[in-house]
């Protein structure tokens, strides 16, 4: 295991050593051009410290904040998108990054390293965690980026065998993709979701939105379905249904203002919707998010 001693940007625009190492470390504040849908042949650990917005893993759409902790496994695309795209953050994500051949190889030699495959094999999906102390994630994670060689390793361990023992976490994306596609077509996708990010309350169309990467309509349905795992207009709705739950539980508006602010044309369709990604009505929604909050 060596010591890197230079860096170098990949094609998926992350920043690596040169050398040989079992785990890497990586961060960035915003704006970046690390902030894009891409996807590599790592595990990574991502540990947002601050800001929030829009998070995406495969298909799956969520909002972010401090204290997230996310691992997302090889291929699988992803992107956190800040909510005040304006704002200068310095530091907001904290990354532990891993390949697979290390972990299956080590187990060779040291069994106990097995332990962490079962949750190497659930990162396919990405997996968010739950219930882990702020504090000790941002000491771990400073560890990890302040040592190197065994040290290094000696850091990270521990965390990754917590977060395999733990029980409280959720799989994120409900298709495994495999984004293999070329570093052109990555930028064409990162395009698309920049541009429904920041458009999702106005009239969006698929022939719009083809022809702003130059693509016919049917090549850009077949394309955008094989790399987000959505249709496009699943993806429109996704987006839109995500952003009406920080409205759900974040004001009091009521729903029907919510409804076309979020870019739905009547509330009878927006309530069919959200019940089919929510599997509960928006009113429901809200009422749950107030009942968990009044028993803490």
């Amino acid at each position: 295991m060596s010591t890197a001693t230079t860096k170098r940007l990949t094609p998926e625009y992350e920043l690596v050593h040169e050398g040989i190492e079992t785990i890497r470390y990586l961060e960035h504040g915003h704006p970046s051009e690390l902030i894009r849908w891409h996807a590599h042949d790592d595990y990574e650990l991502h540990f947002i410290v601050a800001s929030t917005g829009k998070v995406f893993v495969g298909d799956y759409i969520g909002n972010y904040k401090p204290g997230q902790l996310i691992l997302t496994g090889p291929r699988l695309p992803h992107n956190w998108i800040c909510q005040n795209s304006d704002t200068s953050v310095p530091l907001r994500d904290m990354v532990i990054r891993f390949d697979h051949e290390a972990f299956e190889q080590g187990c060779k030699i040291v069994p106990e390293l097995a332990e962490i495959l079962p949750m190497l094999a659930r990162a396919k999906s990405g997996i968010e965690f739950f219930n882990v102390d702020f504090d000790y994630l941002q000491e771990t994670f400073a560890q990890v980026r302040d040592s190197s060689g065994l040290q290094r390793v000696m850091n990270a361990l521990p965390l990754l065998h917590q977060l395999s023992q733990s029980r409280s976490y959720r799989l994120l994306s409900t298709v495994q993709i495999d984004l293999k596609s070329s570093e052109t077509l990555q930028r064409k996708i990162n395009t698309v979701v920049d541009y429904v990010s920041q458009n999702y309350a106005n009239d969006i169309t698929l022939a719009n939105v083809a022809s702003l990467i130059g693509m016919s309509d049917s090549h850009f349905s077949r394309f955008f379905k094989k790399a987000t795992g959505n249709r496009f207009t699943e993806f429109v709705n996704r987006m839109r249904i995500s952003r009406a739950c920080s409205l759900l539980t974040e004001t009091d508006q009521q729903i029907a203002n919510i409804c076309f602010q979020v870019g739905f044309n009547n509330v009878a369709n927006f309530n069919r919707r959200f019940h089919e990604l929510k599997g509960v009505t928006p009113r429901d929604f809200r009422a749950q998010y107030y009942k968990r909050i009044e028993g803490q």
